[in-house]
């Protein structure tokens, strides 16, 4: 079952988190989140209207899926960058893809015109699944981390979504460049 995170889900997000930080390259961070920390990451998504959704099986957080702004400067208001994080007892059952699946959903459905992730490049698992999905690689930064005693690199994946025309906040120079576009 997907849904919505509440408040009692964050200790199993933060140990799905926590796993990922300690052992993979999916995160590029040292040190494991308190509960201190992973209380101020959802009560963050959740003021800036972020949605954060579970897959809850047996009454256990098996995985955890949120998309946040790619970068803070107005122009990139309509691009997203996501994550997906699962258990590591419950991987290789789709639970990843369906938590992707419902992101993307929701993304289109707040009028978001582009989903990016940033995923390891020695993380073939998580690039199938984007690419599967959609997703079309477009770039990578060589050296872009360091962890594990060896230098990473990062691949980043983008996806159109359904989106508004032209957004409704755009700059008054958009608007010389379309102008036959429809503005309210």
């Amino acid at each position: 079952m997907i849904r919505h995170a509440e408040l009692k889900d964050i200790i199993p997000i933060k140990e799905i988190y926590n796993d990922a930080i300690l052992h993979t390259t999916s995160i590029y961070t040292y040190d494991a989140y308190t509960d201190e920390d992973q209380i101020e990451w959802y009560l963050q998504r959740m003021k800036q209207g972020y949605p954060v959704f579970v897959w809850e099986e047996d009454n256990q957080v098996a995985g955890f899926s949120t998309y946040s702004s790619f970068r803070s400067k107005p122009a990139y208001h309509y691009t997203v960058e996501n994550s997906i994080y699962v258990n590591r007892n419950f991987r290789g059952r789709g639970i990843a893809r369906t938590l992707l699946q419902r992101l993307i959903i929701h993304a289109e459905s707040q009028g978001f015109a582009t989903m990016v992730a940033a995923i390891d490049s020695c993380n073939t698992a998580s690039i199938r699944l984007h690419e599967g999905l959609g997703f079309k690689r477009s770039g990578i930064i060589q050296r872009a981390g360091y962890k594990f005693g060896r230098w990473l690199d990062m691949t980043f994946y983008q996806r159109a979504l359904e989106s508004p025309v032209l957004p409704e906040n755009s700059s008054p120079a958009d608007k010389n460049i379309f102008p036959d576009q429809p503005w309210k």
